[in-house]
């Protein structure tokens, strides 16, 4: 009997499984062979609830459930996808409010970068310059002073060239013209550098090369050389107006709530059509954002959105202060890791585009260019992220670390630490104006071998005051080595650096 019911029971479950027709009538003279594989079955259990179908035909609850789901997953990868953007909008805009207009004024830390001022992993070892351009009413003419270097990046966070040492004018100085992908009209041939961008808004950084510590004359360099114009206004330029932002509180960071959308759509209404494949182009009207058409998302799409970028946030943050790929780290033995993963600035291994590093990078930093991601020995610069101590730990502002760099560092022209908040990314802030520290600081002691100490904590240990760093207690935060004229043992990886080893 317990056979014969097993057996029953057997053959009733798979007769629930067959098609209606089966159970009732005798198969279609034309039947075709069905792998089991290829059907639905009437009830699935799945991450976002159970689902019902009557033959394949979802019914009004599971649609209800999978739209719900299909709207917030493409939010997620909207907000991953459309970072660059947004973040390139945020900092224009942040610059426009310090009163830095897009083809009017350049911005300048005539005393250096500060805490007071919200930009990705900025720093306060060199002066700063920079400025947006908008080409939509024609081109714009940028001159740029000697002993510069530095990129400029379309709206999408795309390197569009090189200014400076690494640039065409290989840091002589010189005069260039961009104009917009879709500009048919007569460009200078006066020896200008005609640069095309694909899209309308672009982002320059460049750093003024600073010489025996005189940064007033760097200051000075600048201001003599570098302008900013339409080309419609090149036989009568404006006189320049440059800003002084050392001191200044403004933000240049991209929202992480819903408001990351709106950054995201003033992108889109703005740019051309085209400015980024068609691929994302559909990934953000799927969203409702898409040009020509008001953003304006019903009560629930906003719910759904709202928790997308709650989710692609915490993605963020995940992938790059947690990586899972292998590929990140810098030594097998060692805490610190690159945020240019593959070595391309284009996030590119083959025919692969590295999606996490992409995230990691646009997370982190502002600025793009192929001279960060591929430095060679002796020129350029090398950055390591520090985010954990010796025992993987996050590092924690209440407590004290030392970490040690061993002789001889690998650096042509002087090595640096700054410290970031781990909520903005951005400097932390301390009571320390620089946020660091570097090898150009003449208060800095080495060791008996050579090597250097560093210390890390709310209060400097005794006879530590030239070589310590301030945290805060209360507060995350992570850092950037890095390297300006990066060695060979620091490309063949004979040399590393300590990690964070707790002191209290």
């Amino acid at each position: 009997m317990r056979i014969f019911g097993t057996i029953s029971i057997a053959v009733l479950a798979m007769a629930a499984a067959m098609p209606a027709w089966g159970q009732e009538q005798p198969a279609p003279k034309y039947s075709a062979k069905v792998p089991p594989s290829i059907l639905t079955p009437d009830t699935v259990q799945t991450r976002i609830g159970t689902l019902k179908f009557f033959d394949g035909l979802p019914d009004e609850e599971t649609v209800k459930k999978v739209y719900d789901n299909l709207d917030f997953v493409r939010g997620v990868e909207a907000f991953l996808s459309g970072m660059p953007a947004a973040s390139v909008y945020a900092a224009c805009k942040g610059f426009a409010a310090a009163g830095i207009k897009p083809n009017e004024g350049i911005g300048i830390t005539e005393d250096l970068f500060d805490a007071r001022s919200l930009l990705l992993t900025g720093n306060s070892t060199t002066v700063y310059v920079f400025s947006c351009l908008d080409l939509k009413d024609g081109p714009v003419v940028l001159e740029v002073p000697p002993n510069v270097l530095g990129p400029l990046d379309d709206a999408y966070f795309r390197f569009v060239t090189d200014i400076g040492q690494t640039g065409p004018d290989q840091g002589k100085g010189g005069k260039y013209v961009f104009v917009a992908a879709d500009y048919t009209g007569a460009v200078p041939a006066d020896g200008s550098f005609v640069i095309k961008s694909p899209t309308y808004s672009n982002l320059f950084f460049f750093r003024a090369f600073v010489q025996n510590g005189d940064i007033p004359a760097a200051v000075k360099g600048v201001k003599e050389k570098a302008r900013i114009y339409p080309l419609s206004a090149a036989a009568n330029p404006p006189e320049q107006k440059f800003v002084n932002t050392s001191g200044m509180q403004f933000n240049t960071i991209h929202a992480n709530d819903f408001h990351f959308y709106e950054e995201l759509d003033a992108v889109v209404q703005n740019e051309p059509a085209d400015f980024v494949n068609p691929e994302m182009v559909g990934l953000f009207a799927s969203i409702g954002i898409k040009k020509g058409k008001p953003f304006a998302p019903d009560e629930r799409m906003k719910a759904i959105l709202t928790d997308a970028v709650a989710v692609g946030n915490a993605t963020a943050r995940a992938i790059l202060f947690a990586s899972r790929d292998e590929r990140s780290k810098f030594y097998p033995d060692r805490q610190w890791y690159t945020t240019f993963i593959g070595g391309s600035s284009e996030f590119a291994d083959g025919a692969e585009r590295l999606l996490d590093a992409r995230t990691t990078f646009h997370y982190y930093a502002t600025g793009i260019t192929p001279a960060m991601a591929a430095a060679k020995p002796g020129t350029g610069s090398a950055y390591a992220v520090g985010a954990r101590d010796s025992e993987g730990r996050y590092l924690d502002g209440g407590k004290t670390y030392k970490i040690t760099l061993p002789a001889p560092i690998p650096a042509a022209n002087f090595w640096s630490f700054t410290v970031y908040d781990g909520q903005t990314r951005s400097m932390l802030e301390t009571d320390q104006k620089l946020a660091g520290l570097d090898s150009n600081q003449k208060d800095i002691k080495k060791n008996a071998d050579g090597s250097v100490t560093v210390w890390f904590g709310p209060k400097a240990p005794a006879g530590q005051e030239g070589n310590w760093v301030q945290t805060m207690p209360g507060k995350g935060w992570n850092t950037l080595l890095r390297l300006y004229g990066p060695l060979e043992p620091w490309f063949d990886k004979t040399w590393k650096p300590g990690d964070f080893e707790l002191v209290d």
